[in-house]
């Protein structure tokens, strides 16, 4: 069965590749819009659904496939934090959750035909992250840098701004962009 990854991330795609090396990656190109009504966990499954069901739609040729979108949020005291707009907004996000704790959640969606019946999975992970003081010079250097703006909260676990992180609760695959645990029993459950 053909394996299909909803997501231009390339850490997304880094992560997936440690389940099988046997999936493409279709971006699904669909606009991202947060919905005030939903909890910011539901914002997550919500945006990873949206992802996966335009991929999924637009591969209805391909018969027997899974679909595997997800999207990851940053959130602190109710306030979710995206991807940053400019050096400003990066800027901002850092000085709001440097020396504090928050919650970074993704949202996963696996959408996969079997013999011709379609079935939904959706889920999320929340780890939760503190980090360390972060003085402004150190901000400064960071929002100068090209690290910051295509993830959520204007950081990624990954790289440079990991020696910022004082501890997280949870999974870390999560934090950087795909609870790989859960993607892994979900996978493992219908290939």
């Amino acid at each position: 069965m053909k394996v299909i990854l909803a997501s231009k991330s390339p850490r997304r795609k880094e992560l997936l590749s440690m389940i099988t090396n046997d999936f493409e990656v279709i971006v699904s190109n669909v606009e991202e819009k947060l919905d005030k009504n939903l909890t910011p966990e539901e914002q997550a499954k919500q945006l990873s659904y949206i992802k996966a069901k335009a991929v999924f739609d637009s591969t209805a040729d391909l018969g027997d496939r899974v679909v595997i979108g997800g999207d990851t949020i940053v959130v602190k005291d109710g306030k979710i934090f995206g991807k940053p707009k400019d050096k400003e907004d990066a800027s901002n996000m850092i000085k709001t959750l440097k020396n504090s704790k928050h919650e970074v959640i993704t949202g996963i969606s696996v959408i996969y035909q079997k013999q011709g019946i379609t079935k939904e999975i959706i889920d999320s992970d929340i780890s939760k992250v503190y980090f360390t003081d972060i003085d402004d010079d150190e901000i400064e250097k960071w929002v100068s840098s090209d690290e910051p703006y295509d993830k959520a909260g204007a950081y990624a676990a990954q790289g440079k701004f990991g020696v910022y992180f004082d501890k997280i609760e949870g999974n870390y695959y999560n934090v950087v962009g795909l609870p790989i645990h859960k993607v892994y029993k979900i996978l493992k459950s219908i290939l």
